[in-house]
């Protein structure tokens, strides 16, 4: 991995007319601004109060380059708006803080918002027009010769500079406008998902040009505006289920001998408290560990529905035993089910605590990162399909094997910590690196609350020259580290294992002669019996109820006297057995009904393509009776 570019908030230059970001250009500027300065002023703005001593300079005063002064001074000011607004829970508290961007030369003291609802433009709200400015019962069809519904029906902005060009390019709804003492405005789309949801009106009482750099600080009060819109329309029940799924994935995951977790999870700045990405740890049947990370697309209720739906049964198809592959297929199936125009990404991990053995499947997904424990960080390539959901049927997961040592770490994360800030997955992964390779790799708490850092702040306080960055993704991170000191049980154990086809049926007596030859030193003659009456069942049913071989594994384990013997029949047919009471003068359905009195335990485990039915029989249980 090659270092990337620092990361920041996208800053603009304004002035020379260019409008592209630079997130190096304000740094020097923003470590002058008192913290407590930017706290102050912000909660002035919410509750529309002025500070009673002067903040950070807003006009040409300041610096002898007084206009160049002003527009950076805004552009800071911008950044802390923008930790304002995603605190915000009112649309009138948003507008109050944008109105901190008032100057002499930007006398922004007039805003409105219109919604969107049918064939008609409403007022949503109003900060800075005298009582009866803009009347909420505000209704008005879209047909109208009007700049906001202009700008709903072409998806741009509009830029009115003086009241003659109002009125000679809106002369039907100038007069709306002409006695407000407004002498420019501004008319902006509000987009949410892809989708005009409002507009927002900003007024000046000084004529303004709107050159490039100001229709650029205006874009992005637009988008600050259009996050604090949503965030505004959602319910209560829809933020009451965001902070409930927050709390779910907050929740600590099974604690495993040889494996340590850490997990994070930042929202995106604005909107919901939760999107669509997740992580969930996993204790398997098998005495293995899985841990799964994923993406649903989007960032509204809807994905965070989904997320939660998908969650569950991802959570509930591992704990059934199935592989990583299996896993993921019938995840895919279900979310296609759930939903055709959405799809996710995920990556699902089997970890075995006692080898480190790690079987990996991926889905889409950004590749996991593996840390050595000197910090040498590398991308491990993991062979992978489509994201779940994307083209039902083609559901095809490769399963990834691969060896986790003592003292290493493997991140699983989401795209979102990885291009958060204008990155590229190029550029994003050496940022990653960087702050994934320092440090000791024993805390893994500290790993992970320094690469949220990285990417989204809090900074350090002797780092508070770098620009402030506002995630516009969600972010969810996963670290799994293998310790050390977890000996391997060393258990003496023997094993047969055979195959029967249909057409072959004398298999099954060559299987009762090689169990006996198996469990030639069992403490109880009896239970040799039983176990070759319930292995001959099991075959038996495979062969005369479906048309598929079977596959037989007898496994003895343990130290003599206290053995266990494990039984498995597995077929690859879909038909799951089912338990019956048989009459007195049936000829079959007794073969489960024997087994669960018989065996000590025993179960059905659906399996990728079939199923296994296993029994156990404990030589301790035969000695002693």
């Amino acid at each position: 991995m090659v270092r990337g570019a620092d990361t920041g908030t996208k800053g603009h230059r304004m002035g020379g007319g260019r409008d592209e970001p630079d997130p190096g250009e304000y740094a020097a500027e923003l470590s002058q601004i008192d913290a407590l300065n930017q706290r102050e002023a912000v909660a002035q703005a919410i509750d529309g109060r002025r500070a009673d001593r002067p903040g950070p300079a807003l006009g040409p005063e300041a610096d002898p380059d007084g206009s160049r002064t002003t527009s950076r001074s805004r552009d800071t000011l911008l950044l802390g708006a923008g930790h304002a607004v995603a605190v915000a829970e009112t649309l009138d508290d948003i507008l109050k803080v944008l109105s901190r961007l008032h100057a002499p030369d930007f006398q922004l003291d007039g805003q409105a918002v219109f919604g969107v609802t049918g064939k008609f433009l409403n007022a949503l709200g109003e900060h800075g027009f005298r009582p009866g400015g803009i009347d909420r019962t505000f209704r008005m069809p879209l047909t109208t010769h009007y700049p906001a519904v202009e700008v709903v029906r072409t998806g741009r902005a509009v830029y009115l500079e003086s009241p003659e060009e109002y009125r000679r390019r809106f002369p039907a709804t100038y007069p709306l406008s002409a006695r407000k003492g407004r002498l420019s405005w501004a008319f902006l789309p509000l987009v949410t998902a892809g989708r005009i949801n409002g507009v927002w009106l900003a007024g000046f009482r000084s004529p303004v040009a709107f050159t490039a750099d100001e229709r650029t600080l205006l874009a992005q009060a637009a988008r600050l505006v259009a996050q604090g819109l949503e965030r505004a329309s959602t319910g209560e029940a829809e933020l009451a289920l965001s902070h409930g799924l927050r709390m779910s994935m907050a929740n600590d995951g099974p604690s495993f001998p040889g494996i340590s977790l850490a997990t994070r999870y930042l929202p995106a700045g604005g909107g919901l408290v939760v999107g669509g990405d997740w992580f969930d740890s996993i204790e398997l049947p098998n005495g293995r560990l899985a841990v799964v990370i994923g993406d649903v697309q989007g960032h509204d209720v809807h994905a965070a529905g989904l997320m939660a739906q998908l969650r569950t049964a991802v959570h509930a198809y591992a704990s059934e035993g199935h592989r990583p592959d299996a896993v993921l297929s019938r995840a895919s199936r279900f979310l296609s089910a759930l939903d055709e125009d959405r799809f996710a990404t995920c990556i699902y991990l089997e970890a075995d605590p006692t080898t480190g053995i790690l079987r990996i499947a991926r889905a889409g997904h950004p590749h996991p990162v593996l840390r050595m424990p000197d910090g040498t960080c590398v991308i491990k390539h993991i062979d992978g399909g489509l994201p779940l959901g994307l083209l039902p049927g083609e559901d095809d997961y490769p399963v990834s094997v691969l060896k986790l040592h003592d003292g290493e770490t493997m991140l699983l994360c989401t795209d979102g910590l990885i291009e958060t800030g204008g990155h590229d997955m190029y550029s994003g992964w050496a940022r990653v690196r960087d702050a994934l390779s320092p440090g000791p790799g024993s805390d893994l708490e500290a790993m992970a609350d320094r690469l949220l850092r990285a990417v989204s702040g809090p900074l350090p306080e002797h780092d508070q020259d770098r620009p402030i960055t506002l995630n516009e993704d969600d972010i969810a991170l996963l670290l799994l580290r293998r310790d050390g000191g977890v000996p391997k049980p060393d258990v003496p154990e023997r094993r047969l294992v055979l195959t029967i086809t249909q057409d072959r049926a004398q298999g099954v007596s060559e299987m009762r002669t090689e169990l006996k030859a198996l469990l030639h030193d069992w403490a109880s003659p009896d239970q040799i019996d039983t176990a070759v009456l319930l292995a001959s069942e099991l075959l038996g049913n495979v062969l005369v109820h479906t048309d598929q071989a079977a596959a037989f594994t007898a496994t003895v384990s343990g130290e003599l006297g206290s053995r266990v013997l494990r039984v498995e029949v597995t077929d690859r047919g879909d038909e799951l057995p089912h338990q019956r009471a048989p009459g007195e003068m049936a000829s079959s359905g007794r073969g489960l009904v024997l087994l669960d009195i018989l065996s000590d335990q025993w179960s059905v485990r659906p399996e990728p393509e079939g199923k296994t039915v296993w029994f156990s029989v404990e030589e301790a249980a035969g000695r002693h009776a």
